[in-house]
């Protein structure tokens, strides 16, 4: 049996590999875990999404760190800027799922899902 291929999550943005316990219900995955199926996206995950799409927008060329959208959204929201930065990682995957956005590491481009550290994001090309 040929497998099919990868889906991303619809809450992280992660690459869900497909698994044999999943066989029958493949077309229905949509998530990587039961914590990602709980939490879903959100208006602040939308928020963060949006920040991201300004700031690339009004960058030009240069890379934007997703913390710098964390900040966006914290100040709007009065959200403490430490419990969103995963979030904004959260939000650049999905946006990079997308192929809105491609995430960057020390300038070059890395998967999204194995992706460790400090990130950025530029305008996909």
């Amino acid at each position: 049996m040929v497998t099919p291929p990868d889906k991303i999550c619809a809450s992280c943005g992660r690459r869900i590999e497909w698994r044999k316990k999943w066989e029958r219900d493949w077309e229905q995955v949509r998530y990587c875990s039961s914590s990602c199926r709980r939490r879903g996206v959100t208006s602040t995950d939308r928020a963060l999404e949006d920040a991201l799409r300004e700031l690339l927008r009004t960058a030009g060329a240069r890379p934007v760190d997703v913390s710098e959208a964390a900040g966006v959204v914290s100040a709007a929201t009065g959200t403490p800027r430490q419990e969103l930065d995963e979030p904004a990682r959260r939000a650049a995957r999905r946006l990079a799922a997308h192929d809105e956005v491609t995430i960057v590491q020390r300038g070059r481009a890395v998967d999204p899902s194995t992706a460790r550290g400090p990130i950025s994001v530029r305008v996909a090309r």
